[in-house]
């Protein structure tokens, strides 16, 4: 089992694809999260029940409303936490369980090394570029700002660390064809690992 990190603006969807591209099985916490919180999604019931007026009128969590709720409170940020990790960690024993056979799944978890998701994984892949390229790939982004990135960069582990920890690292801004050669040597690598 093979782990995927890397901080916001990294590259981490588009490595993730290379993976998925070679046939590997990835499973993407943030679309666990996205079905989780969408109408009918069962961390939409508990979020509303938990934060009245967070919901949109379809029954899906509002992403900007509860931003709102929970932005500078940490003790309501926490208690989102403990809703929402549980679920997620069962969509992820479920895609390992649907897998079970697969000689290498990847794990594409954001905040991985954040919540210790890396004591699952055999292996972690950290894919990194330059703080400038970072900055220009994510300011891109539709109603990005600096503050709302300052804010996410600070609530997720620097990436030096993240790359000090790292078993694999790809350097994304060196372009596609090197980081799909680094896939390419890291399935090699790292196939026979077995799934816990």
């Amino acid at each position: 089992m093979l782990g995927l990190t890397g901080s916001i603006g990294m590259g981490k969807s588009a490595t993730a694809a290379m993976f998925a591209a070679r046939g590997v099985p990835v499973h993407d916490a943030d679309a666990a999260v996205h079905g989780l919180y969408g109408p009918g999604g069962e961390a939409a019931r508990a979020i509303g029940k938990a934060f009245p007026g967070t919901l949109s009128a379809d029954g899906g969590v509002d992403r900007a409303r509860l931003r709102a709720a929970v932005l500078d409170h940490p003790e309501r940020m926490a208690a989102l936490e403990a809703l929402v990790h549980p679920l997620v960690r069962a969509v992820g024993r479920a895609f390992l369980a649907r897998h079970a056979d697969a000689p290498l799944v990847l794990l594409d978890i954001p905040l991985l090394y954040e919540t210790g998701g890396e004591g699952r994984c055999d292996a972690v892949l950290v894919v990194t570029a330059p703080p400038e390229v970072q900055r220009a790939r994510v300011l891109a982004r539709p109603g990005m700002t600096d503050a709302a990135l300052a804010a996410i960069l600070a609530k997720q582990m620097p990436d030096a660390e993240k790359r000090a920890r790292a078993d694999y690292v790809i350097d994304t801004s060196l372009g596609f064809a090197a980081a799909e050669a680094e896939v390419g040597r890291i399935i090699e690598d790292t196939g026979g690992m077995s799934q816990r």
